[in-house]
């Protein structure tokens, strides 16, 4: 069977084998959707972890960790200036690793996390001036 998805606006045309025969009964489905099936992925990563409470944080000055895992390298340091992209740190999240990168060109004002610590999604990892 082929089925067609949709993800962020992208068409993805998929080719689906049943494993089981068809003489085998299959379960009734309980519930059942009059519309399309959609796929909505965040325009940005809400944060899952609880926010410092320490004072406002500014989310422009502020870079937030895409994905929970493990801090492989820390490429930037503090007083660094870097431009849009530049690779702040590397995460590994289930066996693979992600470069996070500035999202604003600016000044590191200060660094989170060092290398060997788990993360959550949407944690702080750096600061911005």
């Amino acid at each position: 069977m082929k089925l067609k998805i949709t993800i962020d606006n992208k068409t993805y045309e998929v080719e689906v084998e049943s494993s089981e025969s068809e003489t085998q009964a299959r379960p009734q489905p309980r519930a059942r959707s009059t519309g399309p099936a959609s796929v909505r992925a965040p325009a940005s990563v809400a944060p899952a972890a609880p926010k410092d409470t320490s004072g406002p944080v500014v989310e422009e000055k502020v870079c937030r960790s895409p994905v929970s895992g493990i801090v492989v390298r820390v490429a930037a340091q503090v007083g660094q200036t870097l431009q849009v992209s530049d690779v702040l740190l590397v995460l590994e999240a289930m066996k693979m690793e992600t470069s996070v990168t500035a999202p604003v060109a600016g000044t590191v004002a200060s660094i989170k996390v060092n290398a060997g610590e788990s993360v959550q999604a949407g944690q702080i990892l750096v600061e911005f001036q």
